[in-house]
């Protein structure tokens, strides 16, 4: 019985590779030492899962930025506007060209768009959208992938799997970038490269397994999907015949495509059975005789323990069925989404510390799950012992909680009165002009305030010095927001460390982490909260620096909150309650903010949910029950003001066209999106819906760090105009500036404010 792990987080411990990167990217450190770094690291990640007992130890899991944009270079798929880069770099040309891609690049003369960036299924990963013409051709362009195999190989002393996204998941992740083809019938020239690759593993590195993820198999597929698939498989079996193909599958069960996935000739098969442990009863009886099946069973997305009793009935009715050897055991999927190690948390309560398991954890957990099912009684009487301490323990339940959620009407989640009456008495309260200028709340976290929220915490300054020196940045903010002449201003958000961290750290049911850094995108690293008990809001959470900010200004000040469905979706969460009840706990906490800021003077309100989309089911069939409990978590989050309150939401980084009807359910006054990478693309489906409310469509990338021009700007404003009212603009960047620098933050926000004014003029003339 072989053990199996599909994928390793990349960033490091202490988030190594983050901080070489940033340093590349600033010029602080040369290409061999980001390189240097990088080899470490992976070395590292080899041996520790070597040292763990995981037999199929994959390579090319690693990525400097992204693993999609990672098989761009390799497959050669580089949209023409960056050639000039490989022209302009003359040393080492391909990492620059692979961070000019994922970046932008606005240097040496040039000023180069990046790629469009979105959600990695229903996760908070970010990945780079591959871009195809109808003349699409492929090629090996990078070798990294060879040159890793080899590594890996000197590392640990025996081959690694490789790893690579399948070629029909490739193709249906990108984008056609112009009319008139589907991007599936670039297939037939994309698997003679594929092929090419795959034969090299084999042949000139001595590769035996091969990982090919196709996630997109459990998904809802159309027929021309699924001939995709058989074409693909049939077409690598022919001409690889001496590979063996791991097939993986994951966020998904296989549900109606079983039958597709079992007939692939491929050697085996990973299913995910721990967000759908019913499909193994649809798979073990149409089980072909020779596929090996890959039991994805421990959680690769969350930091639980594994129940060690509920997985062993599950491989012992895998075994029974089709034998031992045709038997894997492996995490659910990538522990790419875990942070890399549990022994590095020193502070967080014995007891719940007991409870849990992160990537280094996981990895014991799948060797131990083999001893186990070999009969080992000993592990498993340990692990049992730690099931019943949380199922049993008095940390989790609140019954005042409990009783507050029953308690939720419909009332709760209804505005006094429809949108149309409250924007006539917002216009006449707040009297902001056409095209009202606004950020989306948070502004650069420079080194001083990292390093003053450090000195709180080891308690080498006061709460009062701490308090003076965010007072000051806020102050500074708020006077260069007036300077240059923005409309609705914010505080800056310096006094918080993260969007959802900020919150849970206040409010009861939550713990904390000090180096559970999981990647969101690039080298942006998030540590996420564990939600281990029932939520309650014990203290106001933002009216301090909301109140104290508006009180700096004569200008309108927004208050910053997070949605409860995103802080649900950007928390590691309990896995012991459904998550409809959870995310209601958090919609009342974040009411009672909401109130409280009305109380405290803030008129204008911005709860944001860049998740909620993130959060749908991978199948369109399970939406409708998510979408109602997730909007109505918002809506009750939101409903407790008057008429006159204005309340914001934000998202990014998503595709509205088949929720757009649900995303005016939630019923915000304004809503806020990305919408400069797709070019304004994203608003076509709100003019199609004809959006009632008002929106402020993204004018400059947030996620580059080139400084967009005042025409640019205006020329997506006038797109925008095209397809909605001007009186329903708002003018804003993508998303929040915390990661951006300074200098390039006040350029392009005084150029976003400059566009607002000559968009104001030229549709007055007009």
């Amino acid at each position: 019985m072989l053990t199996n792990n599909l994928g390793y987080p990349r960033m490091g411990a202490h988030r190594e590779l983050k901080k070489a990167c940033e340093q590349y990217w600033t010029g602080k450190i040369s290409r061999d030492q980001l390189f240097l770094t990088a080899k470490n690291l992976r070395e590292q990640h080899w041996q520790l899962q070597a040292a763990a007992g995981i037999d199929l130890i994959p390579c090319n899991d690693f990525s400097f930025y992204d693993h999609v944009l990672d098989m761009s270079l390799l497959l050669g798929v580089i949209p023409n506007r960056y050639a000039p880069v490989v022209t302009e770099v003359k040393e080492n040309a391909e990492i620059d060209l692979y961070f000019a891609m994922a970046r932008g690049y606005q240097k040496d003369d040039l000023d180069i768009t990046a790629m469009e960036m979105t959600k990695w299924f229903d996760t908070n990963y970010h990945y780079i959208v591959p871009e195809f013409t109808a003349a699409q051709d492929f090629k090996i362009f990078s070798t990294r992938l060879f040159g890793e195999c080899s590594s890996a190989r000197a590392a640990i002393g025996k081959t690694p799997k490789p790893v690579l996204i399948g070629p029909v998941s490739y193709l249906m992740l990108g984008k056609e970038k112009e009319p008139g083809f589907d991007k599936l019938d670039l297939l037939k020239k994309l698997l003679p490269v594929y092929i090419d690759i795959l034969n090299r593993l084999r042949n000139d590195y001595r590769a035996e397994w091969v990982q090919l993820d196709e996630p997109f198999l459990a998904l809802d597929l159309t027929e021309k999907q699924r001939q995709a698939f058989l074409l693909a498989y049939k077409e690598i079996h022919l001409k690889c015949p001496h590979l063996k193909i791991l097939l993986t599958t994951y966020f998904e069960g296989l549900r109606n495509n079983a039958p597709l996935a079992v007939q692939l000739p491929v050697c085996a098969l990973h299913i995910d059975l721990v967000r759908a442990p019913l499909q193994l009863d649809e798979l073990l009886p149409i089980m072909p005789d020779k596929l090996s099946l890959s039991l994805g069973v421990v959680d690769g997305r969350n930091i639980w323990k594994n129940d060690y009793h509920q997985s062993l009935l599950t491989i012992q009715r895998t075994i029974s069925t089709i034998g031992t050897e045709r038997t894997m055991i492996a995490p659910s999927c990538s522990l790419l989404h875990t942070p890399f190690d549990l022994e590095l948390e020193t502070e967080i309560d014995p007891v719940i510390r007991n409870w849990m398991a992160f990537a280094r954890q996981k990895l014991q957990e799948v060797m131990e799950l083999k001893l186990v099912a070999e009969g080992n009684a000993e592990l498993l009487g340990r692990n049992q012992q730690a099931i019943l301490s949380k199922n049993k323990s008095s940390l989790i339940h609140k019954q005042n909680v409990k009783e507050r959620v029953a308690g939720i009407t419909d009332t709760m989640a209804k505005r006094k009165s429809p949108f149309p009456i409250r924007q006539q008495l917002q216009k006449k309260r707040f009297q902001l002009p056409l095209f009202p200028t606004t950020t989306i709340g948070s502004f650069p976290q420079t080194d001083d305030i990292r390093q003053f929220r450090a000195k709180l915490k080891s308690k080498t300054i006061s709460a009062a010095e701490y308090d003076s020196a965010i007072k000051k940045a806020t102050v500074d903010a708020i006077r260069w927001q007036e300077e240059i002449g923005l409309d609705v201003l914010v505080h800056g958000e310096f006094e918080r460390n993260d969007m959802v961290e900020y919150f849970g750290e206040q409010l009861d049911g939550f713990l904390f982490t000090k180096n559970g850094w999981v990647q969101s995108y690039g080298s942006r690293c998030v540590k996420p909260p564990v939600i281990y008990g029932d939520i309650e809001r014990p203290r106001e959470m933002t009216v301090y620096w909301s109140h104290f900010a508006a009180g700096q200004t004569d200008r309108l000040m927004k208050g910053m909150l997070t949605g409860p469905v995103t802080i649900l979706q950007w928390s590691f969460v309990r896995n012991d309650q459904p998550r409809e009840i959870t995310t209601n706990q958090l919609a009342l906490a974040i009411r009672d903010e909401v109130i409280d800021l009305e109380k405290a003077g803030i008129s204008i309100i911005q709860i944001d949910e860049p998740a909620i989309r993130e959060g749908l089911p991978l199948r369109r069939g399970d939406w409708p029950t998510y979408l109602h409990w997730a909007v109505k978590a918002f809506r009750i989050s939101a409903s407790g003001v008057i008429d006159e309150t204005q309340v914001h939401t934000h998202m990014c980084y998503s595709e509205f066209n088949d929720i757009i009807e649900h995303i005016a359910a939630m019923d915000a006054d304004v809503i806020t999106i990305e919408t400069s990478r797709s070019q304004m693309e994203l608003l076509e489906a709100f003019a199609g819906f004809k959006y009632p409310n008002e929106i402020g469509p993204g004018v400059y990338d947030i996620h580059s760090p080139r400084v967009p021009t005042v025409e640019e700007m205006m020329a997506l404003l006038e797109k925008a105009c095209a397809l909605l009212p001007a009186g329903n603009i708002w003018v804003n960047p993508d998303c929040g500036l915390k990661t951006r620098k300074w200098p390039e933050t006040k350029q392009a926000l005084i150029n976003m404010v400059k566009a607002a004014q000559q968009m104001r003029t030229a549709v007055l003339i007009s």
